[in-house]
């Protein structure tokens, strides 16, 4: 049966990736995009929900479907704002998961990143283990967490830090082996490939996909 999927996240790097995979699968019926601006872009598949992330608990009756794919997020160059931040990062999709499974949605998969850890030292680390440990308590049926390492692909906008890195990783990929292999960096295609394809294979339980394990999904 044909799933209909809510999208959050649809013009990042990974969420744009995983949009043009949805469009393309004949296992997706529906998509609901779930955004601040509209993305433009004219489908029949596709529909979007505009809103102010801050008043999504008014529009929690339309976060309905059988799949949430969250890969909303920011930058600290993006967001300075501490407050701010937290609530992009973590509220807004823990949030929305919530919503969600009071609505019936069995599937919630999220971007998180490898080296996530509620007690880390490194405040993005901590905030994606923070979140990591809600979406659990949450005893969602089919919870899906990735942990890609650094990430390559074409943005919208350009960032100084992928800049310097993509050449960088290139020369230091192959040189990464053994337990270090985990740390190369993954295309965005390839997570969001395996985002789709986890989705499809309806599973239940708690799966976590650090990001050597994408790489070998993909």
């Amino acid at each position: 049966m044909p799933y209909r999927v809510i999208l959050v996240g649809a013009s990042g790097l990974i969420g744009s990736n995983l949009l043009s995979e949805l469009i393309r699968s004949e296992a997706i019926s529906e998509i609901l995009l779930v955004l601040r601006r509209s993305t433009g872009i004219s489908n029949p598949k596709v529909k979007e929900l505009i809103l102010n992330f801050d008043e999504l608990n008014t529009y929690s009756s339309e976060i309905q479907g059988d799949i949430i794919y969250s890969c909303l997020g920011t930058t600290k160059s993006e967001t300075p704002d501490p407050a701010l931040y937290r609530k992009i990062d973590l509220e807004y999709p823990l949030n929305l998961a919530k919503f969600g499974l009071q609505n019936g949605v069995s599937q919630f998969h999220i971007i998180s990143s490898l080296g996530a850890d509620a007690e880390s030292s490194n405040s993005y680390l901590k905030l994606k283990g923070e979140l990591e440990q809600e979406l659990k308590k949450l005893n969602i049926p089919s919870l899906h967490i990735y942990q890609p390492s650094f990430l390559i692909g074409e943005r919208k906008e350009n960032r100084l830090a992928d800049k310097i890195m993509k050449p960088i990783s290139s020369l230091i990929d192959p040189l990464l082996i053994g337990p270090l292999k985990k740390y190369r960096s993954i295309k965005a295609a390839d997570v969001a490939k395996v985002m789709l394809n986890q989705s499809i294979k309806d599973l239940k339980g708690t799966f976590i996909y650090p990001s050597i394990q994408i790489q070998e999904l993909a």
